[in-house]
């Protein structure tokens, strides 16, 4: 691979050709604020990493795993006080029900209100497709948990969405 051998255009290649998955990724685990510096954190990440690269799998598959892995990491780093307000203020401005269809909240506003770690789970299981034992590995929890989060969200957003 080039980009391994430090050539930086064959990593530019890499950079436009997965960029926006990346990003998507980034937003929808850890909303619209951070999904810009966490997608570049991750492709600095991936040209540091480039050399534990084997090649058994694809490069779009690598990096992914090293996005989600990046935005589980970050998430542990945020400090106490933002977790317990996000806990604390969490859905409390979704109406249970939108009053008609022009009010409707669309499916990535609901996503970004959702509780951190239910959103994660949520786009892992339900978006991403990954299993709970995947999930669990990942963050570092129990297959329950991730089963359990993955329930509340899905409550959370059906009553966010009206369904």
């Amino acid at each position: 691979m080039l980009a391994a051998a430090g050539d930086g255009r064959a990593f530019e290649r890499l950079y436009r050709m997965h960029v926006s998955r990346i990003h998507n990724l980034a937003r929808r685990m850890a909303g619209a604020e951070d999904a810009n510096e966490l997608t570049q954190e991750i492709f600095v990440r991936a040209w540091n990493k480039l050399s534990t690269f084997r090649g058994e799998s694809a490069f779009g598959t690598w990096l992914y795993r090293l996005g989600v892995n990046f935005i589980l990491s970050h998430r542990k780093t945020r400090t106490i006080q933002r977790q317990r307000f996000e806990q604390g203020h969490e859905m409390e401005t979704l109406p249970a029900k939108p009053t008609s269809s022009e009010h409707r909240m669309d499916f990535e506003k609901a996503l970004e209100k959702l509780p951190r770690g239910a959103r994660q789970i949520f786009v892992l299981h339900d978006v991403e497709g990954y299993r709970h034992e995947e999930i669990a590995r990942m963050m570092r929890v129990t297959s329950g948990t991730s089963k359990a989060q993955l329930h509340r969200a899905r409550m959370l957003m059906r009553a966010a969405l009206g369904a």
